[in-house]
């Protein structure tokens, strides 16, 4: 036995990785997913827009060197070529823009033109028969094609790049001249693409692992309160008589709530377990005395009583009115007990309080007749109190009882009703014995008996203020007594007011 408890100790510790770790790792991937997304995009869209204004950079330089070999009349040669490409086109709007020179070198031609001495531009002109008669360095002198191409990424020499051809026509004949052939090399391009990919692959990874670790810091933070409710749970589970309390939090969000609600139901659950163990403690107390006198009588019988009609009939008689007394305490312990567990099974019941109050006050006239029982009515208007019907009578009849119970030579039982803003007042006095002030705290304990004797004779068991007290917590009420010797004793029970009805009124 020891070892299949230790295996399955054993299991309960292997039971996987912990809800800080799971959660952590959620969020680590969670922000891993997000930012390789952003780096995605960013990196395609930082790709694309460089490639574009490279492409566009191209086409322009292109453009503007075919617009001034257009100049020309004739086929292209390569005195033409320089000339035309050292004498810009200008444009009456473009003098305070443009600077213009006719003298020089390449490396004096207007800004437009600059870009022809990058390294990664290979520009060559040939004439309408493929010969190079320019070429802005040397790489590629090869006329690739005579038909006009855009701008498009093609590999030469082992060279990738943008390939650019572009037919030149003269814009006085009409006739073609001459061929534009160029190539921009993307060397540069694709380390700074290869730069911008280690830099997000790095911050990915920075990202990921302090992600990780704050995910981790955080999940710790906010599932403490689950880690402390745990250990609250596994102790409780160790050991039940343990009056521990899972601490308070002062979050004020819903872990603060989970925290709040175990505690009242810990609280009720050792609330019921107290319950039963007084109401087995209690029982066992109470059904000895009677036991034992039951067994008395028929152990006298046994002997030699049965042969005496006499002592047979006063056991008999004994016994059966131990039997009548033990089934009325087990029932006021059953009535106890449910009265205990009101709010589980009745907690959203109501009843109306001047039906409830009239019916039971009409009942016990009927029942003493000898009694002047008076009922002073202050409610207008009909009440709904938050208490299940039967209880609410059950609450009555027991202060009632009591009251004509203990009444003396004055048989009169006064009854008044009332309202306060949110609460229902119901006052029973009677003018019996009253309770001596030492008492009347003790008078709702069970089994509690001012005159033990006395009570025992008038049938009472000491559980029907018990049940009242009981009833009227359970029910959000209170109930007290005020009593003066040889004058009489005043109940007075408080009970909440359904919400709609103070609405109304």
């Amino acid at each position: 036995m020891k070892t299949i408890k230790k295996k399955r100790n054993e299991n309960k510790e292997l039971k996987g990785p912990s809800l800080t770790i799971k959660w952590a790792s959620a969020s680590s991937f969670f922000i891993f997913a997000v930012f390789t997304i952003f780096a995605v995009i960013t990196y395609k869209s930082s790709v694309n827009l460089i490639v574009e204004e490279e492409r566009e950079s191209l086409e322009r330089t292109v453009a503007e060197v075919g617009n001034r070999l257009a100049n020309a009349g004739e086929d292209l040669t390569v005195s033409e070529v320089y000339d035309k490409l050292k004498t810009p086109t200008i444009d009456i709007n473009d003098l305070d823009s443009k600077k213009v020179s006719v003298e020089g070198s390449l490396l004096e031609m207007d800004s437009m033109l600059s870009e022809l001495g990058e390294p990664a531009l290979f520009l060559t002109v040939y004439n309408t028969s493929g010969t190079l008669i320019f070429e802005t360095q040397k790489g590629q002198s090869e006329l690739i094609g005579k038909e006009k191409q855009a701008a498009e990424i093609r590999t030469l020499n082992d060279k990738t790049g943008f390939l650019m051809i572009q037919p030149v026509y003269s814009k006085e004949t009409r006739e073609q001249i001459g061929f534009i052939q160029a190539f921009f090399e993307l060397s540069s391009f694709y380390d700074i693409r290869n730069r911008l990919l280690l830099t997000l692959i790095i911050l990915e990874i920075i990202s990921f692992i302090l992600s990780s670790i704050l995910g981790f810091i955080l999940s710790s933070y906010f599932l403490k309160p689950l880690k402390v409710l745990r250990d609250t749970m596994d102790t409780i589970r160790k050991d039940p008589q343990s009056d521990i309390h899972m601490p308070d939090i002062h979050s004020n969000d819903e872990l603060a709530d989970l925290a709040e609600i175990f505690n009242e139901m810990l609280d009720r659950m050792r609330r019921y377990i107290e319950q039963q163990e007084q109401f087995v403690e209690d029982v066992s107390h109470e059904l000895r005395t009677p036991v034992a006198i039951i067994e008395g009588h028929l152990n006298l019988l046994n002997r030699w009583g049965k042969e005496d009609p006499e002592i047979l009939d006063e056991s008999l008689e004994a016994s059966l009115q131990e039997i009548v007394r033990m089934k009325s305490l087990v029932q006021e312990m059953l009535d106890l007990s449910r009265a205990e567990q009101v709010d589980v099974q009745y907690s959203n019941h109501t009843t109306n309080a001047k039906q409830v109050v009239y019916q039971v006050f009409n009942n016990f006239k009927i029942l003493y007749p000898d009694f002047v029982i008076t009922l002073d009515d202050d409610l207008l208007h009909e009440v709904t109190l938050g208490i299940y019907r039967n209880h609410f009578e059950q609450l009555l009849i027991i202060i009632l009882d009591n009251a004509v119970k203990y009444s003396t030579t004055r048989k009169e039982v006064h009854i008044s009703i009332s309202k306060t803003l949110n609460e229902f007042e119901i006052a029973i006095q009677d003018f019996g014995e009253g309770i001596p002030k030492e008492d009347l705290d003790k008078i709702f304990n069970r089994f509690y008996r001012v005159d033990k004797a006395r009570a025992r004779n008038k049938g009472g068991n000491g559980l029907g203020l018990s049940i009242a007290k009981q009833l009227v917590e359970n029910y959000k009420g209170r109930i007290d007594a005020e009593s003066v010797v040889h004058q009489g004793t005043i109940f007075r029970i408080y009970l909440p007011i359904v919400e709609k009805d103070i609405m109304k009124e």
